[in-house]
This record gives C-alpha cells, sequence and structure tokens, in this order.
C-alpha cells in the first residue's frame, strides 16, 4: 500500500461539481502554490473517468470527486475513477455525504481510499462526521496536541455526537432499500406532477443516475429566489444551489458547471425529499406551485415578450 509521497508533489485533480467543502479548500491550496484541475461535467452533471485521467499529472498527490451531488443528486462513476487511481497509486478521496442513507454504500465496492461522510444528513446529530482511511494510508495530524483518533485529531471526541451517528446509521441501513423507493416514487410524482402542470420548466441533470430524493427543476422566466420565498410562504420548503449558501448573489456553480446559461440556473430550484416526506405534501405542492408560478411570471417582461411571440 502507499502511503507518503517521497518527494513534495503538488497537484490535485477534483471535479467542478463539489460541494464547497471541497471547492473552497482545493482554492485554499491553491493560494499556497498547489496545482488543482478542475475537471468539468457534460450537461447531464456526470463526471467523465477518461477526463480525470487525462488531468492527472506525475505531480498528482491526490483526487476527489464527489459520490452523489447536492443539487442534482446525480451519482459519479466512482469505483471507476478509484481503479485508474490505484492503478496510479494516486490517493482517491469521495464526499459521499450526499449519497449515504439514500442509496447502497461500501468502500470495498468502491475502492476509495478515503470517503467523508456528515450525520446530519442521515438524520444524526449535527456537528458530527466520519473519515473513513484504508488501512495503510498514513495521514498528517488535522491538529496537534493530545494522541485523539489514532493520533489523526487531537482534541476530546464528541462522544455523544458519535454514539448518535452510530445510532442514525444503523437505522438508516436498516430501512435502506424501501425507504429509498418510497422517497423515489414521491419525488418522481412530484417531477411529472410539476412537468405536466407547469409550462416552460424541465429537470436538470441525469433522470436515471441519481439519488432517490432530490430534483432539480428550472422555471424559466423567472428567478428562482422568489419562488423559493413565495412557496415558503405557503409552508413549502425548498432551495436554490445548496443550503449552505443561502444569500448568494452568484448562479449555482453546479448548474453552470453543467452548461445552463445563468439565467436559467438562477431560475432553478431543488426539492428534496426525505423520511418524513409524504403523499399529502407532495399533492400540495403541486396544488399551490402552479399559481405561484404563474403570478411571479406576470411579473417578468420576458415573460409577456415570450407569450406575445407564441400567440
Amino acid at each position: 500500500m502507499f502511503g507518503a509521497s517521497e518527494r513534495p508533489r503538488k497537484h490535485i485533480v477534483t471535479s467542478a461539481l463539489e460541494h464547497h467543502a471541497v471547492l473552497n479548500t482545493c482554492q485554499a491550496l491553491e493560494a499556497d502554490g498547489v496545482g488543482v484541475t478542475y475537471v468539468p461535467a457534460n450537461r447531464l452533471g456526470l463526471v467523465d473517468p477518461e477526463d480525470v485521467r487525462r488531468a492527472l499529472t506525475p505531480d498528482t498527490v491526490l483526487i476527489t470527486v464527489m459520490h452523489a451531488n447536492n443539487e442534482l443528486g446525480t451519482v459519479q462513476s466512482v469505483a471507476e475513477i478509484a481503479r485508474l487511481a490505484r492503478e496510479r497509486k494516486i490517493p482517491f478521496h469521495t464526499d459521499a455525504v450526499q449519497s449515504a442513507g439514500k442509496i447502497p454504500l461500501d468502500v470495498a465496492t468502491l475502492s476509495v481510499d478515503l470517503l467523508s461522510l456528515s450525520a446530519h444528513k442521515i438524520y444524526g446529530p449535527k456537528g458530527a462526521g466520519a473519515l473513513y482511511v484504508r488501512r495503510g494510508l498514513r495521514l498528517k495530524p488535522q491538529l496537534f496536541g493530545g494522541h485523539h483518533e489514532r493520533d489523526r485529531r487531537a482534541g476530546t471526541e464528541n462522544v455523544a455526537g458519535v454514539v448518535g451517528f452510530g445510532a442514525a446509521a444503523e437505522r438508516a441501513s436498516v430501512h435502506l432499500a424501501d425507504e429509498a423507493a418510497r422517497v423515489a416514487a414521491l419525488r418522481d410524482d412530484l417531477e411529472q406532477g410539476i412537468l405536466s402542470r407547469v409550462p416552460h420548466c424541465g429537470v436538470n441533470g441525469d433522470l436515471a443516475r441519481r439519488t432517490p430524493n432530490t430534483t432539480n427543476i428550472h422555471f424559466d422566466f423567472i428567478e428562482g429566489e422568489p419562488l423559493v420565498i413565495a412557496l415558503d410562504l405557503k409552508g413549502v420548503a425548498c432551495s436554490t444551489g445548496a443550503a449552505c449558501s443561502s444569500g448568494a448573489v452568484e448562479p449555482s456553480h453546479v448548474l453552470t458547471a453543467i452548461g445552463l446559461p445563468p439565467e436559467r440556473a438562477r431560475a432553478s430550484i431543488r426539492f428534496s425529499l426525505g423520511r418524513q416526506s409524504t403523499r399529502d405534501e407532495v399533492d400540495y405542492v403541486l396544488s399551490v406551485l402552479p399559481a405561484v408560478v404563474e403570478n411571479l411570471r406576470e411579473l417578468s417582461p420576458l415573460y409577456k415578450k415570450a407569450v406575445a411571440t407564441t400567440r
């Protein structure tokens, strides 16, 4: 098993779709002189493993490509990317925060060296997470001090958070298949109901290779932010872009990375379903959404022009 580099090598390969937890870290490393290649995605939100291979250099020390995207739900070919990384003895990390508890997750099947998780995404306590490290891969300590967590991170562990994380993971694994099927059915009904009731809208990303809980839909001729606010007033919670990027003015980097023009990226919102989601809630969204969209479009000069052109 490979370990620390024999000589300093300073190049990382990642994707343009990553969560800001990864992207901002890579940008900070760039500021310190580390080279970073951001591999593009296609219009479906998928990264081609061949593009990852072509991005590798003799100085590449890490490949990090997320398992499932937080805005689109698209699931990447992690096992295939991991194989090419292993052939070149380059450590491979995947951000599995969005896939855990939603689709099967097996580090042996994925063949990853590093895999990160977060408790709150599987109904566990906030402030707890996990990093899987393949046996034999040496890491520098994140913090210096005590010998906690096998000398990787000093500081007293959040025991209550860890126990809660474990309980949440156990429950998620027991109900994974049934819950995924139930949520996917609700998501599909919501999606198809919106597409059939609201004109000038469409689904962003791949319709097949995605997690069961997420749909990202663009509503042309309006801005996503006013739509989110209007739906919130109706008791419907949804979001534009990542949930942790509220207040951002720029369009979603994920949506622009898959080729959406800025105006369509700004017109997109994400619906996420979960364990508490019900059929009645889906029906309620479908009952209020068309009128909300129509009211916002009546205020849009672009919409009025488009309607006049088609008459």
